[in-house]
């Protein structure tokens, strides 16, 4: 039987405090078995999931901590998120729906076009998880689209863009609804670029009636399904380092960013 009083939650971050440096001392210091990484990126990319479990092994690696480990590279459409969301989603949507039918965009950050033509699975899985939840909600002739934010530099990046389709609602003169799909707790991108910007850019734009989804953030639904991905990684016999929260790998053969054997 798997001991629930065996396992220690740690916090570690990429960008900001507790930096992967000092939480791998931490986690040397409680001397684990082994160690399960779990990303809350629910979509896999070579330019976040990757990089964030590379910086791991790095300071893993500087801290001495010898203790095997296994990542959980995404979590795209797993049941307990993609129902957190969904719940999120609906509340949102009969909210709109008092100023006439509304149209859902799902967001998630964007990435250069380049990188997603040389392999990258992030745009196959946001897509994957606009699919899910849509499927989830089962309002009849929904009216939905999946977008991508935060655009920046000169480079083309995946579209459509968020604020591209918030204009076309302006001319469709459609209440607008945005679910943050890419993003489980709320932050500058959530708070700022979709709650203010987002908003101002929909009045400037005619757009009847603008809701913010706010992130999964702690819904018992996303919470529970996180824990069965760890009980999963835990008990799973055999496997690699790097594991899917399906079980099998889910992106298609020509995805190379995948870290999933074919």
């Amino acid at each position: 039987m798997w001991d629930i009083g065996t396992v220690r939650a740690f916090v570690c971050m990429r960008y900001w405090h507790p930096f992967s440096d000092a939480v791998a001392h931490d986690v040397k210091d409680w001397e684990p078995d082994e160690v399960i990484l779990l990303p809350l990126y629910p979509q896999f990319s070579t330019t976040t999931t990757a990089s964030s479990l590379k910086d791991w092994h790095r300071a893993a690696k500087a801290a001495g901590l010898k203790a095997p480990s296994r990542a959980l590279c995404c979590y795209p459409d797993e049941p307990g998120f993609i129902a957190a969301t969904a719940k999120l989603v609906r509340a949102a949507v009969e909210e709109a729906s008092q100023h006439g039918k509304p149209r859902v965009l799902f967001s998630s950050h964007g990435l250069p076009e380049k990188v997603v033509k040389d392999g990258d699975p992030y745009q196959f899985q946001c897509e994957r998880t606009a699919q899910a939840v849509v499927k989830a909600l089962r309002i009849d002739g929904l009216d939905w689209v999946s977008c991508y934010q935060s655009r920046v530099g000169p480079m083309k990046w995946i579209g459509p863009s968020t604020d591209e389709e918030i204009r076309r609602a302006g001319q469709d003169k459609v209440p607008v609804v945005v679910a943050p799909i890419a993003f489980v707790s709320e932050h500058s991108e959530t708070l700022v670029e979709i709650e203010h910007e987002y908003r101002h850019l929909a009045q400037e734009q005619g757009v009847p009636y603008f809701v913010r989804v706010p992130t999964v953030g702690v819904e018992a639904a996303f919470i529970q399904g996180l824990a069965g991905l760890v009980r999963q990684a835990l008990t799973r016999a055999s496997g690699g380092p790097v594991l899917c929260g399906t079980g099998l790998r889910l992106c298609p053969a020509g995805k190379a960013g995948c870290p999933q054997a074919v």
